[in-house]
Parts: structure tokens; C-alpha cells; sequence
């Protein structure tokens, strides 16, 4: 499932196409992704610009002038090809053909900036959604998620009050959308790792008696920030289906200091350790048993 890094990539990929323009035609090849496409998805969307593009978690979010919020989720699987005249954008250093069978091609939308942009998604895991620009927060999707790790409003105050008292995982903790949006398992690893932190600790860690933020909080935020803007800048970690808009691989795996690397010596200087994995509420956790306390 694309984290944070890999949707922030496929949103600023869609954004000069999109933001701005305006949905000329509107084709929809089958009526359901993971669920259901909105009734008269078609009709809402043809002839509406696209005011802004944002994220928020992993949800992209396009601002229609029809003052609904397009919400686009990508799934396991989900992708989009921008083509103008029929010919694929230019790829870059890093592009492998992504799957571009047709009949994985659900949702086609033609643009006014002349871009077209075809929505596939082998294993229909992606949706789309329609909801009024003043029923966002309240909807479902959206409300319950946490503050935006890279944004002003999560600091190691927030976190601890958030973890404060708590018995679980640091690991399941950071996992969790409503506590910080768009954090998955790669990066929640990666993050720890980076803060010398055991992903078995207990989240009560980041805070003392009073709430108030723990030097360990403090580490692991500025942790999180780091590892996912190297991420972003690194275009996003492709490990199954993740492309770039241009096609292009993200290649944070590159990168990867502790994730799917079991067995593998430790990449911290003066460490011995060598890297495990354990299963944590159901997902895979690399860390290392020696440098991660």
C-alpha cells in the first residue's frame, strides 16, 4: 500500500496537469473501483476545474469549482499514465512500463490543459469519492485522521499527549491514522531505526508523568520528518507497484537502512547488530536488537 511519500509524489506529478484545468470529458469503464464510483460521477466532474490538489494522509484531494472534493485513493495497485497526443509522457532515468493493459484502465479523464490522464488499477484496491467541500472534515475518511507528520501542527507535544499512557507498541502506535496520518510500515521502521528507538517499546516512552514530551519524543519526530522528506525527494520507495506520474521508479528502497533487509548487517557506525524481523499487529517490523533500544 503507497505511504505518505509515494501519493505526495503522485500529486505533485498530477499537479501542473490538473490544478487549474478543467475536466473536458469523463470516462468511466467500469462502475465500481473498491467501491462504487459516485452516482453521476460523469455529469459532477464534466466541465469543473480542478481548483487545488492537496493530500491528506494518503488521500489525494482535488477542489472542484463546484465546490465538491474529488478524494482519489490509489489502493494496492493504483497508478496514473498522463499521455498528450496519444504518446506517454517522456520517461526518465528510472522508468519501468507500468502495467498499461487496457483492461486495467477504469477511469480516463481528458483535461483542458490537453493532458489525458487514465487511471489503472489491476487489483481495484484504489477508489474515488465525491463529497462537498463543507462535509470534508466530518466525512468518515478524513475525520478521524491524525495531524500531517510533516506539517507545523505534529510536534513531540502532540505525539506525547497522544501516547501518553499508552501500553502498545511504539510501533503499532506510529501505525496508527489517527494518531499521525500517512504512515505505514516501511517508513514507521525506517523512522525508528533513524531515532535509535526499538520498535517494542512502549509508546508511553514519548511522555512523562505530566504529558509533557520526553527527549525520546523529540528524536522520533524529527526522525519521522527526515526519513519521509528523504523519501519525497527520492520519489517514493517502489517495491511492488509504485511509479512515479512519469513512469519513473521512486527509489527510496535505495535508500532503505533497515526495511527488507533481514540478515544484513547494521548500517550504523560502530554497530555489530545484525537486522531482524518480527511480526507486529500483523505486518513485518525490521529493526535492529543491538543499536535500537
Amino acid at each position: 500500500m503507497p505511504e505518505l511519500p509515494e501519493v505526495e509524489t503522485v500529486r505533485r506529478g498530477l499537479e501542473p496537469v490538473m490544478q487549474g484545468a478543467r475536466f473536458v470529458k469523463v470516462e468511466v469503464r467500469r462502475p465500481d473501483l473498491r467501491f462504487p464510483l459516485p452516482k453521476n460521477f460523469n455529469q459532477r466532474l464534466t466541465d469543473k476545474t480542478v481548483a487545488g490538489l492537496r493530500r491528506r494522509g494518503k488521500y489525494m484531494l482535488a477542489e472542484l469549482s463546484s465546490g465538491e472534493i474529488l478524494i482519489m485513493h490509489l489502493g494496492m495497485s493504483g497508478s496514473f499514465r498522463i499521455l498528450k497526443s496519444g504518446r506517454e509522457q517522456i520517461p526518465g532515468e528510472f522508468y519501468h512500463e507500468r502495467s498499461n493493459k487496457v483492461k486495467h484502465d477504469h477511469v480516463v479523464f481528458e483535461m483542458s490543459s490537453g493532458w489525458m490522464l487514465i487511471f489503472n488499477d489491476p487489483r481495484r484496491f484504489g477508489f474515488m469519492k465525491l463529497v462537498a467541500r463543507s462535509e470534508l472534515e466530518r466525512h468518515p475518511l478524513i475525520h478521524a485522521l491524525g495531524p500531517e507528520p510533516l506539517g507545523n501542527a505534529f510536534d513531540a507535544a502532540r505525539l506525547a499527549r497522544a501516547c501518553k499512557g499508552k501500553k502498545a507498541s511504539l510501533k503499532a502506535v506510529l501505525s496508527n491514522q489517527k494518531i499521525v496520518a500517512g504512515l505505514g510500515n516501511i517508513y514507521v521502521s525506517e523512522a525508528l531505526y533513524d531515532a535509535h528507538l526499538s520498535p517494542k517499546r512502549r509508546a508511553s516512552v514519548l511522555a512523562n508523568k505530566k504529558g509533557e514530551p520526553t527527549d525520546v519524543a523529540y528524536q522520533l519526530v524529527d526522525a519521522i520528518k527526515h526519513v519521509l522528506n528523504q523519501a519525497i525527494k527520492a520519489g517514493g520507495s517502489s517495491l511492488r507497484d509504485h511509479r512515479q506520474i512519469s513512469g519513473e521508479l521512486g527509489y527510496f528502497q535505495h535508500s532503505f537502512r533497515v526495511y527488507d533487509r533481514e540478515g544484513e548487517k547494521c548500517m550504523t557506525s560502530g554497530c555489530d547488530g545484525t537486522i531482524r524481523r518480527i511480526v507486529q499487529t500483523g505486518r513485518s517490523t525490521f529493526y535492529c536488537p543491538v543499536c535500537q533500544r
